[in-house]
């Protein structure tokens, strides 16, 4: 029985030749890039329809109701226009307004990412405000909460190195309780995938 006070929102770029981790395709190229990104989309789609909760993929430019996304296990959107904090307080506001009591957002490019982790995030906001996963590269690659918050999301340089820290600064300065999870890496550049894939996608 999928648990309708907990909603998982995954943010993900319809996969487009020349678009796709544009950061790896620097080292390997925009078709091996592509290649990479479809893979972590269906390791996304793997680890995230194991979790206890609704779930919502948030699409950058279209809704795909063929792809790695099942239609059977996620609905799908489209994430408005505007910056990412525009974007990603959007959809929460969405999700709160459908009556969710219990909001988690994640990206499409962690490998290390599990399904045992995001519902560790969820049995966090059982007893926290928030819950928040740091990058190595200083971002966050998953943030979840149990009431709307608008500040988190201004004024933020996005895909910076303080990212995460800034957050949490001003999480403490509102007084709202919160969980942090293990450091992860983003996939953004070749060192960051394992020695198993690079060897998969021959790099």
């Amino acid at each position: 029985m999928i648990n309708k006070k907990k909603s998982l929102m995954v943010f993900a770029k319809n996969p487009v030749l020349g678009t796709a981790k544009t950061r790896l395709a620097a080292s390997v190229g925009d078709q091996k890039a592509l290649e990479i990104y479809k893979f972590l989309l269906e390791y996304t789609a793997q680890i995230t329809s194991k979790v206890n909760c609704e779930r919502r993929v948030f699409y950058s430019t279209h809704t795909d109701l063929d792809d790695e996304f099942s239609n059977d296990l996620f609905s799908k959107t489209v994430q408005i226009q505007g910056d990412l904090g525009q974007k990603m307080y959007a959809a929460f506001e969405q999700m709160f307004k459908e009556g969710y009591q219990q909001v988690i957002i994640i990206g499409s490019d962690c490998y290390e990412l599990s399904t045992e982790i995001i519902s560790q995030a969820f049995e966090a906001l059982d007893q926290h405000n928030f819950v928040i996963g740091p990058a190595n590269d200083g971002g966050y690659y998953l943030l979840g909460m149990r009431q709307l918050e608008s500040v988190i999301f201004n004024h933020k340089k996005w895909s910076q190195e303080r990212l995460y820290h800034d957050t949490l600064i001003d999480l403490e300065a509102l007084g709202y309780s919160y969980a942090e999870l293990p450091m992860l890496s983003d996939v953004d550049y070749l060192e960051d995938l394992p020695e198993d894939v690079r060897m998969k996608f021959e790099i």
